[in-house]
């Protein structure tokens, strides 16, 4: 799994989110099923990847909305997003080896 965080994090560095996925996911699916991986728990990894991509240069899409939003420069921004890129990270790290936390609430309504 840390192996499938380090390719979407630095395919998110230089791709929209909707490429990674359309690129990743075929190949990451059967991989994962032979792993023993559940799905949801490799589709939530991957949606919380794309999401961090999101916030961080260069292609960071939402950085570019937050700035123009706020009217501070590219550079003000991204130094104001850094602590919750770091959550983020953080978060990352916790539902990567805690699979529950992202499994929890479809195994309860599923059961």
């Amino acid at each position: 799994l840390i192996f499938v965080n380090i390719l979407l994090l630095a395919a998110g560095n230089f791709m929209e989110p909707s490429s990674i996925l359309l690129i990743t996911a075929p190949l990451l699916f059967p991989i994962a099923m032979e792993m023993g991986i559940d799905p949801i728990h490799l589709g939530v990894l991957m949606t919380v990847n794309m999401e961090i991509g999101m916030i961080t240069p260069p292609v960071g899409l939402n950085l570019y909305v937050a700035s123009g939003i706020s009217r501070l420069g590219l550079t003000e921004t991204t130094k104001a997003c850094m602590p919750w890129i770091l959550v983020m990270m953080l978060y990352l790290m916790l539902i990567t080896y805690v699979p529950i936390i992202s499994l929890w609430l479809p195994q309860l309504l599923f059961k």
